[in-house]
């Protein structure tokens, strides 16, 4: 992250309520989806990145799920 934006964050969204810092994400997010509809990668292919990222959060969340101490049923 930037200095800047972790300025920003500093200085002004991180004095703004619960509801001012919700309303500022939905417009941020609003103006994304309205603007940079182009840039979004809309295919339905998956990289070999995304299949890496798939893998190492499903085993992330099987290993919350399932201590080592426990056996899992086979």
């Amino acid at each position: 992250m930037s200095a800047a934006i972790q300025e920003i964050y500093t200085q002004v969204i991180r004095t703004l309520s619960p509801a001012e810092r919700l309303q500022l994400a939905t417009l941020i997010l609003n103006n994304l989806v309205q603007h940079d509809a182009d840039f979004v990668d809309q295919s339905d292919t998956w990289t070999e990145q995304d299949q890496v990222d798939l893998v190492s959060f499903s085993l992330q969340y099987a290993a919350t799920g399932y201590p080592e101490n426990e056996e899992l049923a086979e």
